[in-house]
């Protein structure tokens, strides 16, 4: 690849790192799979992009998913942190909403702040909820906050005051003075990441962001050295967590941004294959290494919401800033299996990761995982991982279950390892249900779209376990993240709250706002400097009934403002939380909380290619043989045929039990299972009937 309109794409999981290389000239696209590092990451995206054939000199383009920003956030491992607050809200963020998921539950913790409460500071300033000044700033207490902070070497500031989303002059003027005073700390104001009302989530999101900057900063910096070091001379460009794109100085300030980085990208690419396809609703399931991801795309749409529970509903913080609605699981193909001291067996959330891995990688693991338990039962081929690259220990694998889930249950390996794997779906399925059903959506009427390295190997249990009748396997879902980076367009996200009655919405006003929105958008896209094919707008609202507390997000199409129709705001809304709740009030009065823009700026995007059409029957070069597999369904072991995915052609079918094996990744199909090869050589497989 000689062009400089090849665009490089890296997801890094925490098990393997994917690279996608994309020339826009010719429409080629290459692949490449190398094991993550997690001393050095950058090591593992150059071994990706040597496997890809690819240079950074000859990109224009790199683009960058990862996994740091929230898991310094979910291993507690960020920087020390302090926030400074309006006088006399100090404990704002530790009393949080006084949520109780459980009440009965004796032992429920609530959520353990990130800043100790000595390292939470006082400011003495007040603005009222019109964003009038009611106290002036005191800037002698700032300085001696500063004086406090110096003293305790902090690494990083949170700064949250009062209604600053409505006026953020007086939290500008204490991050001038922070910033002069501790040169070397990592600072950030709430109204840079959210416009919104609601404190204590403003609080959170703040502290989030500071808490994660310094590690997710420097690895960026990082990962800048490298890509100059080896001739890159394009622009970096990072996934946020809506599955947009937005340069790395803004992410090296707006860290929050990317918690969902890689997952959010999958999502973007199967809404791309779903418009491909003509197909409305899907489910996008993501099973990595460490973690299984879901995210929906209802109407041809991919789903986000305005604010996100990071760390579980339990004791999770929130972060209010808009993000792909994404649901997940600590169950991956490296999640260790043990048995409790109940004598239960339980899968994750703890993951043997890339070092040392699961036991059969054969790289000093010892302890069993999900890819053990699917080697041990013959789905996958020890001499065919990874291409037969990296060929698996299948003695490994079986002494690690032995010694560590049969013996202590007392059955043999052959059930330890399917119940290892019947958990796994299990809990992969809540994953499903969570994005799904929990919406007020009907998941049997939605198809599964499987990708990431271990999804294939899953996805028709996991559709069995939720009464999903169809699953779609793409090409290379192995690297399906990294690809769905190449259909993701720079994108600007922003809202303001602003209160009003449906019954007194003046459109004149509604209109200035969004002008706003959108033309601080479009600045932002044109200071970029990356050219956009074309610039869209999408208009939203959060609304609710009067009286209600919280608000749903509805998209707001370009006529209802040409008709200036409350009636149609109003009947769009009922429809929402009609889809939300299962049940709505019409006769009862709306309001407006807060107004939302996206700008998106298009890039180019790679073709979806369609393949050589074949018979019914499968090629003979795609018949690899047959290999010993167990399947509960049958209660034992029998021969399977399996299959070279490059070499089937479309309109082949396959009956299950089967293995469909290529480079990075294995479809299972149960018995019962029907597949089809489709135009574009996604596996289309009809899922047969759960037996009990």
């Amino acid at each position: 690849m000689k062009s400089t309109r090849t665009r490089l794409a890296s997801d890094i999981g925490g098990t393997f790192t994917d690279v996608a290389a994309f020339d826009e000239k010719s429409g080629r696209l290459v692949l490449g799979k190398a094991l993550s590092t997690p001393s050095r990451l950058v090591d593992g995206i150059a071994a990706g992009v040597n496997k890809a054939g690819a240079r950074y000199a000859d990109a224009g383009a790199f683009l960058h998913g990862s996994t740091i920003a929230i898991n310094t956030l979910l291993e507690r491992s960020g920087a020390r942190t302090a926030l400074l607050t309006t006088e006399g809200f100090r404990d704002v963020y530790e009393i949080g909403r006084i949520n109780r998921p459980d009440a009965y539950n004796l032992y429920f913790r609530k959520h353990v702040p990130l800043v100790e409460r000595a390292l939470r500071l006082e400011v003495r300033e007040r603005l009222t909820a019109e964003g009038e000044v009611h106290v002036p700033l005191d800037e002698a207490s700032v300085h001696a906050a500063c004086d406090r902070l110096e003293a305790e070497r902090v690494e990083a500031v949170a700064i949250m005051l009062l209604h600053c989303y409505v006026n953020p002059a007086h939290e500008a003027k204490v991050k001038t003075i922070v910033q002069k005073r501790l040169p070397h700390a990592f600072v950030t104001a709430s109204h840079e990441l959210s416009q919104e009302y609601r404190e204590f989530e403003r609080c959170s999101t703040a502290v989030a962001n500071a808490y994660i900057g310094p590690v997710v900063s420097e690895y960026l910096r990082g990962i800048d050295r490298h890509l100059k070091h080896s001739g890159f001379g394009g622009s970096l460009l990072l996934v946020q967590s809506t599955g947009g794109l937005y340069e790395s100085h803004q992410a090296r300030q707006q860290c929050v941004r990317m918690l969902e980085s890689g997952p959010a990208a999958g999502v973007i690419g199967a809404q791309a294959l779903c418009r491909a396809l003509g197909l409305e609703d899907a489910v996008a399931f993501d099973m990595g290494g460490t973690t299984a991801k879901a995210g929906v795309i209802h109407r041809g749409e991919a789903l986000t919401t305005g604010a996100a529970l990071i760390g579980g509903y339990n004791q999770a913080l929130p972060v209010q800033i808009p993000m792909m609605d994404i649901f997940e699981v600590g169950t991956g193909g490296g999640s260790i299996a043990a048995v409790d001291a109940s004598g239960a067996l339980k899968v994750g959330p703890e993951s043997a990761g890339a070092d040392p891995g699961p036991a059969c990688y054969g790289r000093g693991g010892t302890l069993p995982t999900v890819t053990d338990a699917n080697l041990l039962l013959g789905r996958l081929g020890a001499d065919r991982f990874l291409g037969g690259e990296m060929r698996l220990d299948a003695k490994a694998a079986e002494r690690a279950l032995s010694e560590h889930v049969a013996k202590p249950v007392g059955i043999d390996t052959v059930r330890a390892a399917e119940g290892i794997l019947r958990i796994a779906a299990t809990a992969m399925s809540y994953a499903v249900k969570a994005v799904s059903t929990e919406r007020g959506l009907d998941a049997a009427a939605f198809a599964l779209i499987a990708y990431g390295g271990a999804g294939p190997l899953h996805a028709s249990a996991i559709a069995r376990e939720i009464g999903m009748s169809r699953v779609i396997v793409p090409r290379a879902p192995g690297h399906f993240c990294a690809f769905g980076m190449l259909f993701a367009d720079l994108r600007y996200d922003l809202v303001r709250t602003w209160f009003t009655r449906l019954a007194d919405v003046s459109f004149d006003e509604i209109e200035r706002v969004y002008a706003e929105l959108i033309e601080d958008g479009r600045r932002s896209l044109a200071a970029s400097g990356i050219a956009s094919r074309s610039v869209a707008v999408a208009r939203s609202a959060d609304m609710r009934y009067v009286g209600q507390e919280h608000p749903v997000t509805v998209a707001l199409p370009p006529d209802v403002f040409k008709r200036r129709s409350r009636e149609g705001l109003k009947r769009r809304f009922d429809e929402e939380h009609l889809q939300r709740y299962g049940t709505n009030a019409p006769e009862e009065p709306a309001e407006i909380v807060s107004l939302r823009a996206t700008v998106t700026g298009a890039m180019k995007k790679p073709s979806l290619e369609r393949i050589a059409r074949g018979g019914r029957t499968p090629p003979a070069s795609a018949r690899r043989g047959k290999r010993s597999a167990y399947f509960a369904e049958l209660g034992k072991a029998v021969p399977t045929p399996t299959y070279t995915r490059e070499a089937l052609r479309s309109g082949n079918r396959i009956d299950g039990p089967a293995l469909v094996e290529e480079h990075a990744s294995t479809t299972v199909l149960l018995p019962g299972d029907r597949l089809r090869v489709d135009g574009f050589g996604n596996l289309d497989i009809e899922i047969g009937r759960r037996r009990t």
